[in-house]
C-alpha cells in the first residue's frame, strides 16, 4: 500500500482517493473458513480496524497527502456501517458513512443505513464531500454538500458488472451536470476469490466536470481503461466553477437551489470538517 500511495504521490498530489471496499483485501490474511463465511469475516475485520486506520494515518502524514482510504465495515453498536476514513498530513482525521444501502450489502451483508448526517472536507487546497457508489446515484446528497459549499465530490465505488459501473458514472456525471461542480470516481477492479463479497470486481476511474464554456465540451476532464490498476490524475481549476455557474451556458446550480429536497421522516446535518 505504501508502494501505491508514493506512487501516487510521484507527481506532487494533494489528494488521493481509493475506491470502496478495498479493505476487503484484509479477509485474505484469515482462514478459509473465515473467508467463505460473508459475515464471520466482518466479525474478524474489526480486530485490524485500528491498525488500518493507523496506517494510512502515517502514510498520510510521510507524504504530505490527504487519503480517502478504502472503505471499512466498521461494526458499532447502531449496526454495521460502510465508512470511509480521510486522513490529513497534519494528522487529523474524519469519516463519511455510506447513507443507501445496495440490495446485496442490505439483503445478504447484513449493511446498515447510516444517520443523514453529511461532511464537508476543508482540505485548504479544495473543499470535497463524499458520495459512495450508489449514494452518487441519488441527487439529494450532492445537493447538502455542494450548497455547504463542496467544490469536488468524490466517488469511490465496487461493483461486479459493466451495468453496475456504468451506473455509478452516470450518476456522477449527472451530479457534476446539476451542481456545476468536479465528480471524481474510484473503481475497485479485480478478483479477490478469498472474498464472496467481492469477489469479481468491473470498472474505471474518471473525473468529469460540467459540460460547458471553459471546462470542457462534453464534461469528461479524463477517464481511464478499465480493469487496469494504476491512477489517474488531473489538476483541477476550482476558480472555473464560480465561473460557470455566473456566466455557464446554463445555470444548473443557481436554478437547482429552488428545488426542495428532503427525506422523509429523517432529518439531514451538513457539518465542515477542517482537515488542514
Amino acid at each position: 500500500m505504501e508502494g501505491i500511495v508514493r506512487e501516487g504521490c510521484a507527481e506532487g498530489q494533494h489528494l488521493l482517493l481509493f475506491p470502496e471496499y478495498g479493505s476487503m483485501d484484509l479477509v485474505s490474511l484469515f482462514p478459509k473458513e473465515i473467508q467463505q463465511d460473508i459475515h464471520t469475516q466482518l466479525d474478524e475485520m474489526q480486530d485490524l480496524l485500528s491498525e488500518f486506520k493507523g496506517h494510512f494515518s502515517d502514510l498520510a502524514r510521510k507524504y504530505g497527502v490527504i487519503i480517502v482510504a478504502p472503505s471499512f465495515p466498521v461494526k458499532e453498536s447502531a449496526g454495521l456501517f460502510n465508512r470511509i476514513y480521510v486522513f490529513s498530513p497534519s494528522g487529523k482525521e474524519g469519516h463519511q458513512d455510506k447513507w443507501w444501502m445496495t440490495r446485496f450489502e442490505q439483503e445478504d451483508w447484513g449493511m446498515s443505513e447510516a444517520r443523514k448526517e453529511l461532511k464537508v472536507f476543508d482540505a485548504g487546497i479544495c473543499k470535497f464531500g463524499i458520495q459512495n457508489c450508489y449514494d452518487i446515484e441519488f441527487a439529494i446528497g450532492s445537493h447538502y454538500l455542494t450548497q455547504a459549499g463542496a467544490e469536488v465530490i468524490l466517488v469511490p465505488s465496487c461493483t461486479e458488472t459493466i451495468r453496475g459501473a456504468t451506473r455509478v458514472h452516470v450518476g456522477a456525471r449527472a451530479r457534476a451536470m446539476e451542481f456545476q461542480c468536479y465528480t471524481v470516481v474510484a473503481q475497485i477492479i479485480g478478483e479477490a476469490q478469498w472474498s464472496p463479497a467481492v469477489d469479481v470486481n468491473y470498472g474505471y476511474p474518471a473525473i468529469y466536470s460540467t459540460p460547458d464554456r471553459k471546462v470542457g465540451k462534453e464534461g469528461i476532464m479524463a477517464i481511464g481503461e478499465a480493469q487496469k490498476p494504476g491512477w489517474l490524475s488531473r489538476e483541477l481549476n476550482l476558480s472555473l466553477l464560480n465561473y460557470v455557474r455566473t456566466e455557464g451556458q446554463v445555470l444548473n446550480y443557481r436554478d437547482h437551489q429552488r428545488l426542495l429536497m428532503n427525506l422523509e421522516g429523517e432529518d439531514i446535518e451538513v457539518m465542515v470538517v477542517d482537515m488542514i
